[in-house]
Formats: structure tokens, sequence, C-alpha cells
């Protein structure tokens, strides 16, 4: 991974407030390295470790940035940390939703995952999707982040989204990279290559965000798939309603229809729902709800 990391030129008195921030930040992905076992990012242990948690090399190697660049981060050296290290720092130090933020808060930097709020997701529409179930719902913007979700939603393509971060709530990284949600898409490979064809096509007037460059980067990564459709060059426009089916494992197939209600059209805000076509699926939807109230599951 590149890094936009350069150190300033000698003479460059930095503010005060500036050489704080950068001592709490080194104190802070201190504090997240060392508290991480190797074990849990898939790391063997060895006989002479000494570091309590991982070393600043196995940071530096999982985040894809050079040892000595980390190091200097760590020292609180006046150097520049763009969005895309930063996201890859969050994810191999493990960090929740709050302390994602505030390692972004440290670094001066704007958090360009699906965490930021949408302008349009007022409490009224929070209860909109909440009068909606056991009808699944949820909004979206056009780069498929996963903004809010009722209770039926949470348990449609997975046991459970609220145990995913929000980091990762996405419908193209969980399409392209999550086993669970991958195997519930009955006709995965037409889903993936349209979703990717729609992503390319709201991309053009986005080309210059760093959350578009972040998205596309980790999907080139994470996956041969993704990398396959994307250099096609294919693009679908508009929103366009559909029959999905879904194989859900606590109560097998359900045929929907999906409709997108656009909220904020120049945005790509929309309310994704998916109605049952027949008396199994909407008998499969109230038991999915049933379940998600026993369970507490939904934002």
């Amino acid at each position: 991974m590149a890094t936009s990391a350069a150190p300033q030129p000698h003479g460059t008195a930095a503010p005060r407030g500036s050489e704080i921030r950068r001592q709490e930040l080194a104190a802070f992905l201190r504090s997240r390295r060392e508290r991480i076992t190797p074990e849990r990012v898939g790391l063997p242990r060895g006989r002479r470790r000494r570091t309590p948690g991982l070393r600043r090399e196995e940071v530096a190697q999982l985040s894809a940035v050079g040892v000595t660049w980390y190091t200097w981060l760590e020292q609180g050296r006046d150097i520049q940390v763009s969005e895309q290290v930063l996201d890859a720092l969050a994810r191999t130090l493990l960090l929740d939703s709050s302390e994602r933020g505030h390692l972004f808060q440290l670094a001066g930097a704007v958090d360009p995952s699906p965490a930021a709020r949408c302008p349009t997701l007022t409490p009224a529409l929070r209860h909109v999707l909440t009068q909606l179930e056991p009808i699944p719902a949820c909004i979206q913007n056009s780069r498929y982040d996963i903004l809010a979700y009722n209770r039926t939603y949470a348990r449609l393509m997975m046991s459970d989204l609220d145990a995913v971060p929000p980091e990762d709530r996405n419908c193209m990284i969980l399409a392209y990279t999550n086993p669970e949600w991958r195997k519930s898409i009955v006709l995965l490979d037409e889903t993936m290559r349209v979703m990717a064809a729609k992503l390319r096509a709201s991309m053009a007037g986005h080309l210059g965000e760093p959350a578009w460059k972040l998205l596309v980067k980790r999907l080139r990564t994470e996956s041969a798939e993704f990398r396959e459709i994307w250099e096609r060059y294919e693009v679908v426009g508009g929103a366009r309603s559909k029959t999905k089916q879904f194989l859900n494992p606590h109560v097998g197939l359900l045929t929907l229809d999906h409709t997108d209600l656009w909220l904020a059209p120049d945005m790509g805000a929309r309310m994704v729902t998916y109605a049952p076509v027949d008396e199994e699926s909407r008998e499969g939807l109230e038991k999915l709800y049933a379940m998600a109230l026993e369970d507490g599951t939904g934002s």
C-alpha cells in the first residue's frame, strides 16, 4: 500500500497543539498494538517473543506500510498520513467504531468509512424502517454502505448484521468477502456482476473522493473475483426493481421483490425494501422477525 507519508522539512516549527496530538496518536497506537496477541491476527507467537502484543514490524506488514514509517508514527514524528493508511491500521489493530473515530480524529483526518453519518438519516426514517417490519429494509448510499437497517434485514442474509463492524457493513464487501452473506444469495455470480457495474456507473461522479477509492482498493486487494469483474468495465445505471431469492439458514428459500425508494438522488441515498412475493416467503419473514425480537437484533 502506498502512503502519503513524508518527513517535514527541518526547521519547520510545528504548533504546540499539533505536537501534543502526534504524541497522543503515538501512545494510542502503541496501546492498541500491545493488547493484540499474534494469534488473533493469524501470526505464530514464537518462543522468544518479549513484546506484549504485536511487534511494530508485524503491524506494518499486516497494514502494508513501511516499518520505518510506522516506527516514526509511533514515535510522534511530524509525518503525513493518508485516509487509506489509517483505514488499514484500524483494521489491523481491530479497532471498534469509537476507537476508529478516535484514531482519525487524532490524525486530523476525515473517516471515509460507512460509519460517517448520512445527512438524510433522520429519526423519522429510522422509525419508518421499524414500522415496515417484518419486511426487511435498510438505507444505503450509492457506494453500497449500509447506513441503517431494521431487525428483519439484520437476519436476512446472515445470522446477525449487528456483529459486523460498521466499517464492513457494505453490500459490496459482504457480497465479495463474507462467506455467510455470499451463501445466502441464490444467484451470486449475477449479483456480483450487476453490483460492480452499478458501482462503476455511480463512481463516475465521485472519482476524486477518498471513500470511493478506498472501497475499490480494498475490494481489489481482498477479492480476486472483484478484480476480474472490475476489469470488464461494465456499467449499469438507474434503479431496477426486481425479484430476488435468498437462501436463509433459518427459514429456507425466500423470494422477495426488491425496490429502491430514493431519498436524496444527488447523494445516492435510498431505502431498500424486500417485500414477499408468495405466502411461504411472507411466513418466512415473519419467523425471522420473531427470532430477531427474541434476540434483540437490529439497529
